[in-house]
C-alpha cells in the first residue's frame, strides 16, 4: 500500500490517473493535510506495534505545501517516531526550492520528485518511482 498525501484535488486525481496508466497497484490511502498525515500514519504504526490490525504503507508519497500541518514538519515527525523512522517517504511536490529540497533530504526524505504539470512527464516521474515502490513493497514483510 502507499499513501499519498496531497491536498489539491487535481493534482491528486492527476496523480492516481498517472499510477493507473503505470499500471501500479491501486492501493492508495490519500490524505489530505499533514494533520491527517500525522494522525493516519502516527496512528497505524501505533495500532501496528500493538499487533493490532493496521496496514502501513510501504511508501509515503508527501506534498510539502499542506494544510495544518506542512510536508516538512511531517517529514520531521515520521523520522522522530521510531515506529515510521525508516518509512520510506518520498517528496512529491511543485516546490522547486533549493531551501525546500536541502531540509527535505535533512529531515531524512528518500527521494525528491518536483511536480511536472505536465502529464507525460508525471507518468514518467510516477513510472521511476513505481520501480522502486515495487521493489520496497514486494521485499515487505507479510508482502
Amino acid at each position: 500500500m502507499l499513501a499519498l498525501v496531497e491536498d489539491n484535488a487535481d493534482d491528486e486525481e492527476l496523480t492516481l490517473r498517472a499510477f493507473r496508466r503505470a499500471g501500479l497497484p491501486n492501493r492508495v490511502q490519500v490524505l489530505r493535510d499533514g494533520g491527517e498525515a500525522v494522525d493516519y500514519l502516527l496512528g497505524t504504526a501505533s495500532r501496528a506495534a500493538q499487533g493490532g490490525p493496521a496496514r502501513v504503507p510501504h511508501v509515503v508519497l508527501l506534498d510539502l505545501k499542506l494544510p495544518r500541518i506542512d510536508g516538512l514538519e511531517v517529514l520531521r515527525r515520521l523520522r522522530a517516531d521510531e515506529r515510521t523512522k525508516l518509512l520510506p517517504v518520498i517528496v512529491l511536490t511543485a516546490s522547486e526550492q533549493d531551501r525546500d529540497i536541502v531540509e527535505s533530504y535533512g529531515l531524512g526524505a528518500d527521494g525528491y520528485i518536483v511536480k511536472p504539470v505536465d502529464m507525460a512527464k508525471l507518468e514518467q516521474a510516477v513510472e521511476q518511482l513505481g520501480l522502486y515502490w515495487v521493489r520496497v513493497e514486494q521485499d515487505a514483510p507479510g508482502a
